[in-house]
């Protein structure tokens, strides 16, 4: 990656041409910083997905447009909603007539139960009647006998049928609830095709058109902040183990050739980027910032340090990683120096020159 390609508003550096005979070390202020390229992105975005399928019936919202949260975006009509709607609501609307106080179902099984009591009535009178006549021996134990067992099968019928009653009676309102429930879970699914915004934003893209088929999880629209952006940036592998949280941020878009603005680094991501051997790198707008536009391309430069009056030459006398060319009493020598911080037109000398060295172009 390049470095230092933007003009720092912090210091104005200069070097020296390459026509010159020689020069020695001056003192200046140095600032040393990272290049790097990105763009603009708004805060908060995201993507408008599709909860149900269906056909896109109504488009709300257009490019460009500020959205409210819950503001409603899209309408879409579902392929067999519904009609699966209207047989939830049907089934439904059956099971509370079966429920009611006027069930033709349970009036029946109530009719039955109350024929069984009445016949347990009579068997249980007669019973009794057959009992006192026997004890009188006015009749046959058979005869008793036989009249104990219709009693005693009354009596079963009748409870086995006011138990069928209140079996049936709670079976039926098992059936209500699951059918209210499945109509309610028609209801919200006829609410998912309504697709309403999660934020206050502003509508970036919108990928879909009305008469299009959609199905569940396609993305509809990309909605963001409308008014705070940041900038995302790409730092290359070996600059990375340079960056800090807090770090100066001076960042040039092409968009506005004659602004210069300032942020700071905001988060930095560890997954380094294989494809161009980068990691990310947020940072956050300081003072003034740019409209909010989706993607604006960037470059950058990221501040590592700030040297007050160090000596430096410049940087294209450098040989190699660290040495230069100095000419002693008319001879001509390769040097080995200290170097500190850089960028693309400077180097720190810490060691090896000092201010009446006389450097000379490598040639």
């Amino acid at each position: 990656m390049r470095k230092g390609l933007i003009l720092l508003a912090i210091a104005v550096l200069s070097g020296c041409n390459r026509k010159e005979e020689g020069t020695s070390p001056t003192y200046k202020d140095l600032t040393e910083a990272v290049y790097a390229s990105g763009g603009i992105y708004p805060r908060n975005e995201y993507k408008v997905l599709a909860n149900a399928d269906g056909i896109l019936q109504q488009k709300l919202i257009s490019e460009g447009d500020s959205v409210k949260r819950s503001q409603l975006l899209f309408v879409l009509e579902g392929i067999t909603q519904g009609a699966r709607e209207q047989a939830t609501a049907n089934i439904y609307r059956q099971s509370q007539a079966n429920l009611s106080s006027n069930s033709p179902v349970l009036a029946e099984l109530e009719a039955q139960v109350r024929t069984a009591q009445t016949c347990l009535a009579n068997d249980s009178v007669n019973y009794a009647r057959y009992r006192d006549l026997y004890q009188q021996n006015a009749t046959s134990k058979a005869e008793l006998e036989r009249v104990q067992l219709a009693y005693q099968t009354s009596r079963n019928d009748y409870i086995a049928r006011r138990s069928s009653l209140q079996r049936t009676r709670n079976q039926l309102y098992v059936d209500l609830q699951n059918s209210r429930s499945q109509y309610v879970a028609s209801g919200q699914e006829q609410g998912n095709t309504r697709v309403r915004s999660f934020v206050d934003g502003k509508v970036y893209e919108i990928l879909k058109e009305p008469g299009e088929v959609i199905r569940r999880n396609d993305q509809l629209a990309l909605i963001g902040s409308g008014h705070d952006v940041f900038v995302k940036l790409a730092v290359d592998e070996s600059d990375f183990g340079k960056m800090r949280q807090g770090q100066e941020v001076v960042v040039k878009a092409d968009v506005y050739p004659n602004k210069v603005f300032k942020a700071r680094v905001r988060k930095i991501y560890p997954k380094l980027n294989r494809v161009d051997q980068s990691f990310r790198v947020d940072a956050d707008f300081v003072g003034e910032r740019p409209d909010a536009y989706y993607g604006l391309t960037v470059e950058a430069n990221i501040i590592i340090s700030q040297n007050n009056r160090v000596l430096t030459i410049p940087k294209s006398y450098v040989v190699g990683n660290d040495s230069v060319w100095v000419s002693e009493n008319g001879d001509k020598k390769k040097v080995r120096i200290v170097k500190g911080a850089e960028n693309f037109d400077l180097v720190q000398v810490k060691g090896g020159l000092n201010e009446k060295s006389v450097v000379v172009n490598p040639e």
